[in-house]
């Protein structure tokens, strides 16, 4: 009885650690298509914004944790960290020129004192 445990065990990890590699893959094949997609797309409109360049780093950070994670089994919490401050950065230069004027001065320091926080946040 205990024999057969042992095997439904090391089945089931089998199984989970090849669920595992193959979302990983799908991850990772899926930031690929995207940076590819947007790539050409900036490409065919002759030049690339602030934005588009802010945006191909984030995918460049998600490929990066995914490839770590690949190699290390552990996924490292700083990326995420990276991924989240430029995104914020991305969304502090492009998207708040865009809100009213009232909110503006308050989303502005919202942001840059998350940006803050979470760089701090790297650091321990």
């Amino acid at each position: 009885m205990i024999n057969i445990a042992k095997k439904v065990q090391a089945t089931g990890d089998l199984m989970v650690d090849y669920f595992h590699y193959f979302a990983l893959f799908v991850i990772g094949g899926t930031v690929v298509w995207s940076a590819t997609y947007e790539y050409f797309q900036i490409m065919s409109g002759g030049y690339a914004k602030l934005k588009d360049i802010l945006l191909l780093f984030i995918y460049l950070e998600l490929g990066a944790m995914v490839g770590i994670y690949f190699k290390t089994h552990r996924l490292p919490v700083q990326f995420l960290i990276y991924i989240a401050i430029t995104a914020l950065s991305r969304h502090l230069v492009i998207d708040v020129q865009k809100v009213s004027s009232e909110y503006h001065l308050y989303l502005l320091m919202s942001i840059s004192f998350s940006i803050v926080l979470l760089s701090l946040a790297v650091m321990i």
